[in-house]
Parts: structure tokens; C-alpha cells; sequence
């Protein structure tokens, strides 16, 4: 019997072993989380994919900045062995803001369960809305150190609402929902912060091709070796009035909104009313982030006013302005216009923020879009006299810019171009180094 106590031992340890290192692999907590975002060229929205459901299915999203949360379709093959619908008044549906509660008269299924906490899942693309039910279920995740990929993470039951097929029209091909980033208690950036205790912050960099959000706190690093730091800040508004397709009497909007108080081109002020850029108590005015406008909307005289002020700065450096091309006013001839690391040599836009030292710069790469071999046009569209927010900074100003939303602190931070730091958003590392 003697013999066999080494034997006995060794197994022993073994297994101490290997529960300890079990324990390792179960207890990790990062510290930071990714997604890809890529832009669909067709659509020019942006998407991004979240693994959802058991088994996991890589679930193709419309990435929505300002979006309340994370809506799916579950009409059209949603299977899952860990689908959840919360009951009504518990803890999930207060959470959420739920105020009503569901029967549905088929037969069970995701999306169609009894006495279950309604929501409303909203196409912000199309400003359509409609009934749904809200719902829980896994969803996988890669984190990151901020220059690396690391182990993917699971969240067991992250709040989701379940939406009908209808809703997908007029989102990009091959999307089955949209990934609402809206500082709403279910909005990503808060779930995700709330799964593994780190800071409610997250950091976006679109590109024309494939970019990356960043959930948590940096650094954020992008090839080859490149910390982007020293942001610029300026305080995060809040609308009064929710700016949803639907919502409740009462609700705050989920987006996000800056205090622009002048817009320069060359140092030139625009002649703009004061009260069309401040958020007035019924939710109009003011200035919000989208990722669903494709390019920078304007209220009608803001957009006249810019537009004229950038025609004549242009004509002062011999540029030639050409026939419009829509969805555009302004466009003009490359003939005359040299290429600089930050996009053609056109005049610089600027982005006055709470203090005249705080300054969002806007350089050819994010003014000028290219429509034909010979012709660029400024990248800004009239939104009309009845705009309800004055001005809506789309996606194609935000390619190449790294952005930064502090909810805890309430401060949203901007780096301008990443071009001038010689990388771009196409530059994150999403190959493992593990």
C-alpha cells in the first residue's frame, strides 16, 4: 500500500492544479471590450456583429450611436436554448423603463411570450417604430488591453428586445437589428459596463472600411505602436425631449449632444442664430453625434450660410465650383486643389465647443467627398427649415477621428483627424497575439 501514496499524491496535485487553473480561466475580468465596425458601401451605415444566442450566432448589426438599445429580429430564425422574457414588473423591466406588459395570442416563441415586459424597438434609419418584447440572452464579446484582441467574454443575460421583420427595410443588406450605443440604463456602453464593473465609457473610430469600438477605459492603440491620447473635451447634453420614433411622455433622448457655439471656416465666423444652436425645452436645436446620418446635416440657413462662407473661401484659392451633384450643394473641380496627409487643400471647417480654446478642426479628408475622377463636393446636406436638430455630425466627419464618451463624467472627448498622427481607424490590431 505504501507504494501507491506517490501515485495517490501526484494525482492529488493534479487535480488541485487543475481546478486552480480552471478557477484562472472562469475568474477573468477585462478590463476593456471590442467590437468591429465596419461601413456597408451600399448603404454607408455603419455595422458591426455581436455573437448572440446558444449555440452562438454571429448576429450582423446596424451600429446606431444614439440608439436606446440592442434590437433584433426574432420573427425569422431566432433559435436559442437560453432565450429569456423577463416577466412583467421585475427587476429587468423596471431596469429597462418597460411600462407595459405583453400576451401574445400563438404559440410560444422568442418574441412572442405571455405576461412579458413590452419595448419598443426603433429603426432610427427610417424613423420606424413598433411594439416588441424585451428579452435576455448570452452574448460573446472580445476584449481587449487597448493594442491587442484578447479571450472572448460571455455575458449570460444581456437585456435585448425582440423586433418584427418589417423593421429591417431600409437597414444595410445582410442586418438583422440594430446595436443601440445611447446613454439608455439597457444602451450597450452601460450593460457592457455594468457585466464587468469597469468605467461607463466607450471610444468609437469609423473608417471608410473596417474600424473599431472600444468599451471601457484605454489606452487605445493603433498600428504601428500609436497611443492616441490628449483628447480634447467638452461637456454632454442632455435633450429634454426623447428624439426617438416612439417613446414616453417624459423620456430624455438617449443621443448625444455637444454645445457648438460657432462654426469658422478659415477663421471666419458663420453668421448663425444663436437660438438655432442651443437645445430649447421642447428638444429642438442644438447639436447631436449620429451614426446614422451617412453625412453632417444642417438646418436650412445654417447650411446657406456655411455653405456660402465655404464657396467663397474656396474661390479665394482659385477653386473651381462645378454643377452640384446630389445629395450635395457644393461641389467643385480637383483641377486647382492639392492633396495634403489630411485630404485635399480646401478650407478648414471649425467646430467652436464651449470655449473658443476648444476646437473640433475639419479637414479636407472629413469636408470633401469624392463623386467622379474630377469632382469633390462638400460633405454636408440641407436638412430644411423644420430640422429638429439644427446640426447632426454624421459619419463621414467622424472617419479617421477617434471619439471618446465618458457617461460616468458626462464629457465627450474628440482627437480631429488621426491622419495628422500619421494612422488612421483602419490601423486597430484585431489579429490575436495570443
Amino acid at each position: 500500500m505504501a507504494s501507491s501514496s506517490p501515485v495517490i499524491l501526484s494525482v492529488l496535485v493534479l487535480f488541485i492544479f487543475s481546478l486552480s487553473s480552471s478557477s484562472a480561466q472562469t475568474s477573468f475580468r477585462p478590463k476593456a471590450l471590442i467590437l468591429p465596425v465596419t461601413k456597408d458601401p451600399s448603404s454607408l451605415q455603419y455595422t458591426t456583429v455581436l455573437n448572440q444566442r446558444t449555440p452562438l450566432v454571429p448576429a450582423s448589426v446596424v451600429f446606431d450611436l444614439g440608439g436606446r438599445d440592442l434590437w433584433v429580429d426574432c420573427d425569422r430564425g431566432y433559435v436559442s436554448s437560453t432565450y429569456q422574457s423577463p416577466r412583467c414588473n421585475s427587476a429587468v423591466c423596471t431596469r429597462a423603463g418597460s411600462t407595459s406588459c405583453g400576451q401574445c395570442f400563438s404559440p410560444p416563441r422568442p418574441g412572442c411570450s405571455n405576461n412579458t415586459c413590452g419595448a419598443t424597438p426603433d429603426n432610427t434609419v427610417t424613423g420606424t417604430a413598433t411594439s416588441g418584447e424585451l428579452a435576455l440572452d448570452v452574448v460573446s464579446i472580445q476584449s481587449t488591453d487597448g493594442s491587442n484582441p484578447g479571450p472572448v467574454v460571455k455575458i449570460p443575460n444581456l437585456i435585448f428586445v425582440c423586433g418584427s421583420t418589417f423593421l429591417l427595410n431600409g437597414l444595410a443588406k445582410g442586418t438583422v437589428g440594430m446595436a443601440g450605443m445611447g446613454r439608455h440604463n439597457i444602451g450597450l456602453p452601460s450593460q457592457f459596463a455594468a457585466a464587468f464593473s469597469f468605467n461607463r465609457k466607450f471610444a468609437v473610430c469609423l473608417t471608410s472600411g473596417r474600424g473599431v469600438a472600444f468599451f471601457g477605459n484605454g489606452p487605445y492603440v493603433f498600428l504601428p505602436g500609436i497611443p492616441i491620447s490628449g483628447l480634447q473635451t467638452t461637456p454632454l447634453l442632455i435633450s429634454p425631449v426623447s428624439t426617438a420614433s416612439a417613446f414616453s411622455q417624459g423620456e430624455k433622448s438617449s443621443e448625444y449632444f455637444i454645445g457648438v457655439t460657432a462654426i469658422k471656416i478659415v477663421e471666419n465666423t458663420v453668421p448663425i442664430n444663436p437660438r438655432l444652436l442651443k437645445i430649447n425645452s421642447t428638444g429642438f436645436g442644438g447639436t447631436k453625434i449620429s451614426t446614422v446620418n451617412p453625412y453632417t446635416v444642417m438646418e436650412s440657413s445654417i447650411y446657406k450660410a456655411f455653405t456660402s462662407e465655404f464657396v467663397r473661401q474656396a474661390a479665394a484659392r482659385n477653386i473651381t465650383r462645378v454643377a452640384s451633384v446630389k445629395p450635395f450643394g457644393a461641389c467643385f473641380s480637383t483641377q486647382n486643389i492639392g492633396v495634403t496627409r489630411v485630404g485635399y487643400a480646401v478650407p478648414e471647417i471649425q467646430l467652436v465647443l464651449h470655449s473658443k480654446d476648444v476646437v473640433w478642426r475639419i479637414f479636407g479628408a472629413n469636408s470633401m467627398v469624392s463623386v467622379r475622377d474630377d469632382v469633390i463636393c462638400l460633405g454636408f446636406v440641407d436638412g430644411g427649415v423644420n430640422a429638429r436638430t439644427s446640426v447632426v455630425i454624421g459619419g463621414f466627419q467622424l472617419e479617421d477621428n477617434l471619439v471618446e464618451f465618458d457617461l460616468a463624467s458626462n464629457r465627450f472627448g474628440f482627437s480631429s483627424t488621426l491622419l495628422g498622427r500619421r494612422t488612421n481607424c483602419a490601423n486597430f490590431n484585431f489579429t490575436s497575439t495570443a
